[in-house]
């Protein structure tokens, strides 16, 4: 069958096309006229009051973290001082340590006797047990100065800010 212009030539509609598009109107919101409406004075400054009181909290807690921030950098200071010094503190224990048998380790070696053998090493002990003794209550000492000196500071800040809190 042949075509001729007058008859209609039929084309697949697109499926895009056959769904209908909802009208534009349909998802818009009511517009009201706000210049006729009027709130009430109180409500007003009910609201600005309570807008100025949030602003004020936001203000004084801003500071707040700013007053931990500040404080937590500096006792992260204080206790990387102090460990520091508490590291050199044992380094120094040990070396004096190390000395003192290396020391024992060459009096033995001209000692002439097994008698004197025992002597120096039991003179070297009860040397040493002075001397551990005496650095462990050094290094105990050096240890609370570090938790304090670290600590109170955090110490005095929480209780001033919770002092302002209440």
């Amino acid at each position: 069958m042949a075509e001729t212009p007058d008859t209609p030539v039929a084309t697949p509609k697109s499926k895009a096309k056959a769904a209908a598009a909802p009208p534009a109107n349909v998802f818009e919101f009511p517009k009201f006229d706000m210049s006729k409406f009027e709130m009430p004075s109180a409500f007003r400054e009910f609201a600005e009051k309570g807008i100025a009181t949030a602003k004020e909290n936001y203000d004084k807690m801003k500071s707040t973290a700013e007053e931990a921030t500040d404080v937590l950098e500096e006792a992260y200071s204080t206790a990387s001082k102090g460990c520091s010094g508490y590291g050199l503190k044992l380094i120094e224990t040990a070396r004096t340590n190390s000395n003192a048998a290396f020391d024992l380790f060459g009096e033995l070696l001209t000692a002439k006797s097994y008698a004197e053998m025992v002597e120096l090493s039991t003179a070297y002990m009860r040397e040493q047990f002075d001397t551990m003794t005496a650095q462990a209550k050094e290094l105990s000492a050096e240890a609370q100065k570090v938790a304090t000196d670290t600590a109170e500071p955090i110490k005095e800040s929480f209780t001033s800010v919770f002092g302002k809190a209440a």
